[in-house]
């Protein structure tokens, strides 16, 4: 299993930044690929930045240009800079851990981290 605690949500205006943090536990974080999903009132969860072992990214197209995930393996975290936010940002983010493992990865949760964009 693994620990995830996000950190870093709150309100902001329309057009604000906020970076969001992901700590993570675990000796092997570096093989991790880490995710950032959100969910909006009355919506499913939908996959907002991923970032794998190897440094790549890929975004949904609604935050390409505006968010900007990362990773520090010395510090086991993962972050999301959003910056230029809209109200349609508002949303419970969760960070995601995917753990390659011999008989298939498994994934962990995060508690999740309301983000608040006020118009």
């Amino acid at each position: 299993q693994v620990q995830l605690v996000e950190s870093g949500g709150g309100l902001v205006q329309c057009g604000g930044s906020l970076r969001l943090s992901c700590a993570a536990s675990g000796s092997i974080f570096r093989f991790y690929a880490m995710s950032w999903y959100r969910q909006a009132p009355g919506k499913e969860r939908e996959l907002v930045a991923d970032i794998s072992s190897g440094y790549g990214t890929n975004y949904t197209d609604s935050v390409k240009g505006r968010f900007t995930i990362s990773r520090e393996n010395a510090k086991n975290t993962v972050y999301l800079q959003m910056n230029s936010l809209k109200p349609e940002d508002t949303a419970v983010y969760y960070c995601k851990a995917r753990i390659p493992r011999p008989w298939g990865p498994y994934d962990g949760w995060g508690q999740g981290t309301q983000v608040t964009v006020s118009s």
